[in-house]
């Protein structure tokens, strides 16, 4: 029988229901289903993360892993939160909203390039989970003191949060850009006899661009600046200035 996914995702809960066990008692349980196709994950990709290639890693059968899980679209829903649950709560006092929002995108940031899978994983199953409420909850106070209504607010942390988590997957496939940065040395003056007189803004702007980042793109600049207009742009919302810590 199919388990629900809410029972599957609160299985630690005093409030889940008892499981009914036939058989032997299995050697390993959910959480170390969990962790192993996390492990699986960090190291390969979540291509990597199969039913087969799982239960390779934990030594057991293709049918034993479906004893704890229903299918791998609810395994991936179960490592997401998994990992949000292990998320380091930044702190909640002594600073304030702006500085706590910036914290709140930055922690993602980690989380997401640290587990570069996570960005691939968009089943809003994942809105059920224990450790995303909590994420949730502890993110939503960051806007305290502000004055948002609740759907501004929950408007307001979606907005950070995408903003995150699209850097995280930029930076994730420029990550060949560092490398690059020796061979634009010798590219730009080259790329610079081609171009003569056409498109001068591009070229200008360009070469600006280029001298002040010894790459056509910057990850880190790129999230700074990014992040301030981000700031900005709640700081206009709140109606006080974020750079200035107006609450």
């Amino acid at each position: 029988m199919a388990k629900n996914i809410v029972d599957l995702l609160w299985r630690h809960s005093p409030a889940a229901p008892p499981t009914a066990r036939r058989g032997p008692k299995s050697r390993h349980s959910t959480d170390d289903v969990v962790d192993r196709a996390v492990a699986l994950a960090d190291a390969e990709g979540l291509p990597a993360v199969t039913i087969r290639t799982l239960a390779q890693a934990l030594d057991l059968s293709t049918m034993s892993i479906y004893t704890h899980v229903n299918s791998r679209a609810d395994l991936l829903v179960l490592m997401a939160d998994a990992m949000h649950a292990r998320m380091p709560s930044p702190p909640a006092d002594g600073s304030n909203w702006s500085e706590r929002v910036r914290g709140v995108a930055e922690g993602n940031l980690r989380l997401l390039r640290a587990h570069a899978w996570l960005i691939d994983i968009q089943d809003p199953r994942v809105a059920l989970g224990p450790g995303t409420i909590a994420k949730y909850d502890r993110e939503l106070h960051a806007f305290d003191g502000t004055g948002l209504s609740a759907l501004d607010r929950d408007a307001a942390l979606t907005f950070v949060l995408d903003f995150s988590r699209s850097s995280a997957a930029r930076m994730h496939t420029d990550e060949r850009a560092a490398a690059f940065a020796d061979a634009w040395t010798d590219a730009a003056p080259r790329l610079a006899t081609y171009l003569g007189d056409d498109m001068p803004l591009a070229r200008s702007v360009g070469q600006a661009a280029g001298e002040a980042m010894g790459a056509p793109y910057d990850a880190g600049a790129a999230w700074e600046f990014g992040l301030t207009r981000v700031m900005d742009a709640l700081s206009a919302l709140v109606g006080g200035d974020a750079r200035l810590g107006g609450r």
